[in-house]
Parts: structure tokens; C-alpha cells; sequence
């Protein structure tokens, strides 16, 4: 059981681009492909210039660091029906749907406040408060102000959770618990206002708040859709044999970069298969490694088992089953090599269990 905070809630306010939505690789596939009009090149690194704006806010800042030679208007017009195309392709983000359905059944209030426009969107929360229904938007506190007196709850009782730190700032403001669950990676250190940060709302933990707990945890470990992934044994860093004494099986994140952003970084467990070796245990981290820093998310996965050669080359398939824990910086490298072998027996003993162990037999890891 999780120690409880200073301030217990008794409702939950939830953000949607970004923190229930995985909005952020739509909106940098579309603005890449729109810049290429203007002979520009989407930079990443701006992303947080828009984060957290409302649409009228986002566009003029692409506008003006990218020098486009429209107005501010013009570009919204002309960038809109993209999005409207790809609104479809939207998912909701690892945790979203598990989050919303616990605080329903336990019958705890939510509602959505989002800065941009109110829209027509399928939820199992009873109230959305959009952007275009206030005077001004985050980091203003109104939109969360109307939310409590729309709800009939104080503004004190209520817990946000919000992915930008102008959400962050508009809930602090309006004098409210806050959760970030930052949308950029390496960006957490920047959320210095929430009460708490964390890596995903998988790793959410509501009986902090005084709200029910998650039951769903087993052998420490939380069960997932299960993804895969797959591809050629590549070269890595050289420091898992090397430095930790831990060899893992590099996949190159080139052809992947889309589904992995789909999944936040953290250290997972499921099968491995090698077409002529056979089928193994495996653990894997996934994201930037906090303590080697890492300047891209990577895909490093443990084969639970001792060979006695490299495979380099060799077609490597993963079902991925269950989540383990966010990734974290750790004060020294025994101290992360004593965390991996941790992370290796939970997996080990979960896969045992009827519920992991199935996926052994799974179609994609008999696929030649």
C-alpha cells in the first residue's frame, strides 16, 4: 500500500491531448508533412512550444519559429483538415482506459478539461469542459474553476492530471492537487509545481490520493495488451556485456519509431524467439536509460537464458505481456545492475504464471 500524501481528493480532473490521448505523434507526423510545403523541417525539439496551447496558440508559434510566410489564421485553416484526417488514428494512451473504467466503478466524479474545443468524443466521463468555453485558456486556472463549480466540488478536493506544464500551472492555481505525466521526453525535472511526477498513468498509483487502489497487479507486475515488435539482432552501445555484465539483444528503433511511441518508457517482460534457436523468458527496458542518457528511445531486450555465442543478425521476435516499472536514474552503476537483476527475476517467476506463460505459444513468435 502506497503512503498517502498531504491531501486526500475525492474527484479527478483529467486532461485530454496528451495525458488521455496520444496526440503528440499525430501532430508531429502531420506538421512534418506540412512544413515540407515551405521547405522546412519539423525540429522535435520545439515541440514544447505548443504543449499544453490552446490551437490558436500552438499555430502561432509554428508560425512564427518556422518564419512561415502566412498568418496565423491562414495556417490554422490550412493545417485543420490534416488533423481532421488523422483524428482517427488517435489511441488512447497506455493506462487511459484502465484509469477511467477503476474510477468509474468505484463511482468516483471526473470530467475532462482540455484546452482545445469541446468535441464529440466517445468517454465513459460524464463532463468535458472545453477550451472554447472560457475566456482564457492554460495556464489560466478558469477552465479548472468552472470544472469544480460544475462538479459542486472544492477546488481543494479535487485532483488533476495533466501532461503540460501550462495544465500544471492552471491546476495549482486553481488551488488543486496535481499529478504531471509529462508528454516530452526528459522533461519531468522541468515539473518542479505538480505534488507528483510521474512516468505514465500506468504507474498511477490512486490510493495516494485517498482514492481506491488499482487490484490488478500480480507478483509485481501489471498485466497489458499484448504488443510485438521484431527485426535483426543489431550492435548496441557495447556497455551491456561490457559494463553491466548484462548482454542484451539491440533492435533497431529506425522502422519502429511509431510504435514506440505508442508506449512509454519503462522496463517490460514477455517471450523472445530466435527462428533457430528457440523460445525465451526476456525482460527489456525501453526509452533514454537515465543513468547512460541516452539522446534516443531504445529497445533493449534480455534473453533469459546463457549462450555461448553472439547472434548478431539473426531475426529476434518479441511478445511483449506485462509492465514491470518506469525507468529511473539510479546514484550508482551497482546499484542499476542490482535493480536489472531484480526486474529479471519478477519476470522470470511471472512468465511461470498461466496468465504470461500462454503467450509462449503465441502465432507472431512462430511466424518465419
Amino acid at each position: 500500500m502506497a503512503k498517502p500524501l498531504n491531501k486526500l481528493v475525492s474527484c479527478v480532473i483529467l486532461d485530454l491531448d496528451g495525458t488521455l490521448l496520444n496526440t503528440d505523434g499525430i501532430v508531429s507526423d502531420v506538421l512534418k508533412a506540412y512544413l515540407v510545403k515551405h521547405e522546412k523541417q519539423w525540429d522535435g525539439r520545439r515541440a514544447h512550444r505548443i504543449v499544453g496551447k490552446t490551437p490558436y496558440e500552438a499555430s502561432a508559434a509554428v508560425v512564427e519559429d518556422y518564419e512561415l510566410p502566412i498568418s496565423t489564421d491562414e495556417f490554422i485553416s490550412e493545417i485543420t483538415p490534416r488533423f481532421s484526417e488523422q483524428w482517427c488514428n488517435i489511441k488512447a494512451q497506455p493506462g487511459a482506459n484502465r484509469l477511467i473504467n477503476h474510477l468509474r466503478s468505484h463511482g468516483v466524479p471526473m470530467a475532462l478539461a482540455s484546452n482545445s474545443p469541446k468535441m464529440n468524443v466517445e468517454t465513459k466521463i460524464s463532463y468535458h469542459q472545453g477550451g472554447d468555453e472560457v475566456t482564457s485558456g492554460k495556464p489560466s486556472p478558469e477552465i479548472y474553476v468552472e470544472v469544480a463549480k460544475r462538479l459542486n466540488m472544492n477546488p481543494s478536493s479535487c485532483l488533476v492530471i495533466e501532461d503540460s506544464l501550462p495544465g500544471v500551472t492552471a491546476g495549482k492555481a486553481a488551488g488543486m492537487e496535481v499529478v504531471a505525466v509529462p508528454s516530452l521526453p526528459k522533461q519531468s525535472h522541468l515539473f518542479t509545481s505538480a505534488d507528483e511526477v510521474i512516468n505514465s498513468l500506468l504507474d498511477l498509483q490512486p490510493e495516494k490520493w485517498g482514492l481506491p487502489a488499482f487490484e490488478d497487479w500480480i507478483e509485481s507486475t501489471l498485466p497489458i495488451e499484448p504488443w510485438y515488435i521484431g527485426g535483426p539482432v543489431i550492435k548496441g552501445f557495447g556497455r551491456g556485456s561490457k559494463v553491466l555484465g548484462i548482454p542484451t539483444a539491440n533492435l533497431s528503433t529506425e522502422a519502429y519509431s511509431a510504435i514506440l511511441s505508442e508506449h512509454p518508457s519503462g522496463v517490460y517482460f514477455g517471450w523472445a524467439r530466435l527462428p533457430t534457436r528457440g523460445v525465451y523468458k526476456m525482460v527489456m527496458s525501453i526509452g533514454w536509460n537515465p543513468y547512460f542518457n541516452n539522446s534516443e528511445k531504445t529497445i533493449e531486450p534480455w534473453l533469459l537464458h546463457d549462450f555461448n555465442e553472439d547472434f548478431y543478425g539473426e531475426e529476434l521476435r518479441l511478445a511483449i505481456v506485462g509492465y514491470i516499472r518506469p525507468e529511473a536514474n539510479f546514484p550508482s552503476l551497482d546499484s542499476l545492475v542490482a535493480k536489472i537483476h531484480e526486474d529479471r527475476k519478477i519476470a522470470e517467476n511471472a512468465l511461470e504464471l498461466p496468465l504470461y506463460s500462454k503467450y509462449k505459444e503465441d502465432p507472431y513468435l512462430k511466424i518465419s
